[in-house]
């Protein structure tokens, strides 16, 4: 209890032991603590008084809710004509992840449905800048993404399905999302139970035309947002130092560096942001949300998402300023360097002694191979608030095949359709937490299906299977223990 006491009014370097693979200081000297309840949108506590209020309008215009062109409000008009949410957090309450819903007969929100079609071995020049510059072959008719949402009166007020606006001449969302839900039973060795459960998207009422059958659809949860800054500041060749293709240690791990296109460079880039790693740095990782997820036109893409089969799309007015973007340069830096300064959560020492125990296990499960307790970031650069730390994200931004139970058989760059970035754990205390209290249970993974750590786990496969068959043969107890170190997190 005293030295609970003592940490309350210390600052966090004096408090910050760190045990084995069990840290008190997850984001370094910056780690947030938050006072009533869990909050994944708390600045760096490095920062200083004169950088809070950047952060917080940087915030508020993540926060703000974006309205159709042309308005009188012409600094946030502009939404659309497709989108799938109207502000940037809506899908990200709390900082922290969307759920997909339980039920069959309501629309997906905070989740979207990634598209591409399939290649051959006969591209042409055209297609093959398209890949070096997209990753994918997006859909002739929905493009990469499928827009749920549109400015269309009837669709706001829910008068018509899309494929009936789009006859009456209006700008129709793409289609509407529906989940079906799979279930799946596991059993242990000692017998215990686990329900398990897969989503199947279910897209209705096409507004364009058919999917058809070479289409590659991939489920996508929104993701937590917190210590992305330190991310981006994880210097490339510890990163790379980590990268074995070919297995040649013989341990079973095999991570790879996706190389994607950095719109801002004009080059190709090792990705490390994104689920497939298909982003190199924050600000495209922003940017894309912008113009993808909103249908706000930046510098970096300046387009919106209207394929040419969508004329009305393409013929609605915009937000655009002078320069021909709705959110220009000064506003997407706001917004980057609100995501660059989110800090991680604080946890207690009470937190760490309790899961000592847990945390030798999850390094003796092999769990530890992929998801790389700690990295330190790079000493110099213009964000000293980032410089320097120890940090603990359990995940070596590397791509690993996870075996053919959470594969999406979409391809993206050069990560396979079996592949995912390893997914950081820290911070995961506070994303449970937030999940249980905006949506009642969790939604992990990059579909949202597992609604526990333990699910999971119980999902993974491919170069994870060792890891797993290891977990299963633990004990109650001993499970238990694992779960609980990574759940403190």
């Amino acid at each position: 209890m005293l030295f609970t006491a003592l940490c309350l009014t210390l600052p966090l370097t004096a408090c910050s032991p760190d045990s084995g693979i069990n840290p008190q200081l997850p984001g370094g000297n910056g780690s947030t603590r938050s006072i009533r309840f869990a909050d994944l949108e708390l600045p760096l506590s490095t920062l200083t008084q004169e950088q809070l209020p950047q952060f917080h309008a940087g915030k508020a215009l993540a926060h703000q809710p974006w309205v159709k062109a042309p308005t009188i409000t012409d600094a946030r008009d502009g939404l659309g004509p497709l989108y799938n949410a109207n502000t940037c957090l809506a899908c990200h309450m709390g900082g922290g992840r969307g759920i997909l819903p339980a039920s069959s007969s309501v629309p997906v929100f905070s989740a979207l449905l990634r598209l591409s079609v399939a290649t051959d071995n006969t591209r042409n020049s055209t297609m093959a800048t398209v890949l070096q510059q997209e990753g994918v072959i997006p859909h002739p008719l929905y493009g990469d993404q499928l827009q749920v949402q549109s400015t269309a009166l009837s669709h706001e007020l829910r008068h018509k399905k899309p494929d009936a606006m789009n006859a009456a001449d209006e700008t129709a969302p793409e289609a509407y999302l529906y989940i079906n839900w799979q279930p799946q039973l596991f059993r242990y060795p000692d017998g215990t139970q686990v329900n398990l459960r897969r989503p199947e998207p279910v897209v209705k009422y096409l507004a364009y035309g058919p999917l058809g059958e070479a289409t590659h659809v991939s489920l996508r949860i929104a993701p937590a947002i917190h210590g992305m800054g330190l991310i981006e500041q994880i210097p490339q060749q510890a990163i790379d130092a980590l990268a074995d293709p070919d297995d040649q240690n013989g341990d079973g791990i095999s991570g790879r560096v996706n190389r994607v296109w950095d719109a801002r460079s004009q080059s190709t880039q090792p990705g490390r942001f994104g689920l497939k790693a298909n982003k190199p740095t924050l600000e495209m990782t922003v940017a894309g949300a912008f113009a993808n997820d909103i249908g706000i036109s930046n510098p970096l893409f300046p387009s919106q998402p209207c394929t040419t089969a969508q004329q009305r799309c393409q013929q609605q007015l915009s937000g655009n300023n002078a320069d021909g973007f709705e959110l220009p340069d000064a506003l997407l830096s706001l917004v980057v360097d609100f995501n660059r300064a989110l800090g991680v959560p604080v946890r207690s020492a009470q937190q760490v002694s309790a899961t000592d125990a847990g945390a030798i296990l999850f390094s003796d499960s092999g769990c530890s191979l992929c998801h790389q307790p700690s990295f330190t970031t790079a000493g110099d650069g213009p964000f000293p608030q980032l410089a320097g730390q120890k940090i603990w994200p359990f995940s070596d931004f590397l791509l690993h095949d996870m075996g053919p139970d959470l594969a999406d058989n979409r391809s993206d760059f050069l990560a396979s359709g079996r592949e995912w970035r390893t997914a950081p754990l820290w911070g995961m205390a506070s994303v449970l937490s937030i999940s249980q209290r905006f949506h009642k249970q969790a939604g992990l993974l990059h579909d949202g299906r597992a609604t526990s750590v333990e699910e999971a786990i119980l999902w993974h496969g491919g170069e994870a299977e060792g890891s797993r068959q290891k977990f299963i043969g633990l004990s109650q107890t001993e499970r238990k223990a694992l779960l609980s170190f990574v759940e403190s997190l």
